[in-house]
């Protein structure tokens, strides 16, 4: 067989893409986590106690549990009571309600509640990947409501955001 251009073009890319499909590897999670499932297989989430300030009475139960039901619907690990693979612990720091909005009398017209909480990550499986930070969030709202009309519906949007804040900082690696 006499091998030309048209013979070792056709005969360079077949082995090109046997080579690309076997040296690739292409890893698909819908759930957003970036987790080596053989290495790291469980998580310990501590209750995040309340130590702000403003006190509202089911904010820490209600915060613990979104964040261990954001782990346990997106993620396979085994939870454990302490000493995980991965460890997450911290305090609800700031919850408080500020004026955000002034018309032209003065007055003001909006209100901000804001939240913050202090996370403490342990991977025990990855030291470098460790970090003690802060996640906040606010949502604003009329002051033709109180906070009392608007506090359950503004706390569980203020939870779900630092929850998703603190899954991606932890799990996700993006």
């Amino acid at each position: 067989m006499v091998w030309n251009k048209k013979n070792i073009i056709p005969l360079v890319a077949l082995t090109a893409f046997i080579g690309m499909l076997v040296s690739c590897k292409i890893s698909y999670k819908f759930n957003g986590s970036s987790i080596d499932y053989s290495v790291v297989k469980t998580i310990s989430i501590d209750e995040f106690p309340n130590r702000a300030p403003l006190v509202y009475a089911s904010l820490s139960s209600d915060f613990t549990e979104k964040l261990k039901d954001e782990f346990s619907s997106k993620t396979a690990l085994r939870f454990v009571d302490h000493d995980g693979d991965l460890q997450i612990s911290g305090d609800i720091t700031g919850y408080n309600v500020i004026s955000s909005g002034v018309n032209a009398s003065g007055e003001a017209v909006d209100s901000r509640l804001q939240m913050s909480v202090s996370v403490r990550f342990v991977n025990k499986v990855n030291a470098t990947e460790s970090f003690e930070k802060t996640f906040s969030s606010y949502q604003t709202f009329s002051n033709e409501y109180t906070i009392d009309q608007v506090q359950g519906e503004l706390n569980g949007l203020l939870i779900e955001d630092i929850v998703s804040q603190i899954f991606n900082a932890t799990v996700a690696n993006w």
